[in-house]
């Protein structure tokens, strides 16, 4: 099983590898020639797309900690430290968002003129091809492989796309004369930013705040009730992440069943969940008896 785990995570942590190449490489096109044309809203995407590869440093971290085995401190496993560096990402985006904001209202103050020429927009059009190519592989991946890490990146990325198609348009306008707009843009960018951020946020507490997994109950009663023996099922709850789900639940049983049927049937209860929702880690089952059965004379 910690093998399967390990192996997991570690194509995890190559597809991390090479969309870090990818990203800095991105990085360093748009800031060397934002800062050669003084084009601020180019630069900032490019510091956008520097802070994608250091979100890229971050999951490798955090992905290093969530494929450790269980031990006595963690008998759940840590899977949730992968989350957790996700939220890592987020904070790292609303710090890029704030400096690109302070920079365009900077740019308000002191106003400065770019010097575009064709370099620039070929620059931005091949940088674009680029983070739209990695935005489908590593949401494709994440999906696949069922990880918060790269499914948050994905979207990081995918601010970046919307952020880059920006300062494209921007481009054009500063070269019909409207050099005012690029501080305008910069701004717009980090709005982006934010954005994206919030979206890793809402996804990343949602699973350190056990929400349901799974919202479907009448999903997981019809797989109970074919368990032989179990009169019903009520009272279920799930938590985890997607790839990661525990369940506890209440069944009825006959009153008068003993306990090694009763535990037989906990067990094949266990058993057909995890075939019918592979997901699934652990499941914990509650067993009582029906509500209508007769209680005992005192």
């Amino acid at each position: 099983m910690q093998t399967d785990i390990r192996a997991h995570y570690g194509k995890i942590r190559s597809i991390l590898l090479f969309i870090l190449v990818l990203n800095w490489a991105v990085a360093a096109a748009k800031i060397v020639y934002g800062l050669l044309s003084r084009c601020s809203s180019m630069t900032a995407d490019g510091f956008h797309s520097l802070s994608d590869g250091a979100s890229n440093i971050i999951g490798i971290i955090g992905i290093h900690f969530a494929c450790q085995p269980t031990d006595r401190d963690h008998p759940y496993g840590h899977k949730k430290y992968e989350t957790l560096f996700s939220l890592a990402i987020a904070v790292f985006l609303f710090i890029v968002a704030f400096n690109l904001a302070k920079e365009g209202i900077e740019r308000f103050i002191t106003p400065v003129v770019p010097n575009i020429s064709a370099i620039n927009f070929i620059v931005m059009f091949i940088t674009l091809a680029v983070n739209f190519w990695v935005m489908r592989y590593e949401h494709k991946k994440g999906l696949a492989l069922r990880s918060d890490i790269l499914i948050s990146d994905a979207m990081h990325t995918k601010a970046d796309i919307f952020t880059s198609v920006s300062v494209i348009i921007t481009l054009v306008l500063i070269k019909l004369g409207y050099p005012a707009l690029d501080p305008i843009a910069t701004i717009l960018i980090a709005m982006f930013i934010i954005h994206a951020g919030w979206d890793i946020v809402k996804q990343s507490s949602a699973v350190l705040c056990d929400t349901a997994v799974i919202l479907d109950d009448k999903k997981i009663t019809d797989i109970v009730l074919t368990v032989k023996g179990v009169k019903n099922c009520h009272k279920i709850r799930t938590r985890g992440r997607p790839d990661d789900i525990y369940i506890d639940l209440h069944v009825q049983v006959h009153p008068d069943m003993h306990i090694d049927n009763a535990h037989k049937v906990s067990y094949a209860i266990e058993e057909a969940i995890k075939i019918a929702i592979p997901e699934v880690t652990d499941v914990v089952v509650h067993m009582e008896p029906p509500d209508d059965a007769e209680q005992p004379k005192a």
